[in-house]
């Protein structure tokens, strides 16, 4: 029932990878955030983008005929 010390060890050592140091969790989270961050910026960066490339097109619809 009790544990080994090696395995004492083995979970002391993933709670000090886990929750030490300098917040390992958080730095990886905050990492995340800032990419999630720069993505949503980089698709709001350019929006008349694709109204400038509509503005350009060129209109090949063939005109309409006149009932015979």
């Amino acid at each position: 029932m009790f544990a080994s010390p090696i395995q004492l060890l083995i979970v002391g050592v993933l709670v000090l990878l886990l929750f030490g140091g300098r917040g390992k969790i958080s730095a990886i989270m905050g990492d995340v955030a800032k990419g999630i961050t720069s993505f949503k910026k980089g698709l709001k960066d350019d929006p008349d983008a694709d109204v400038d490339a509509a503005e350009e097109a060129i209109d090949i619809t063939p005109p309409k005929s006149e009932k015979k």
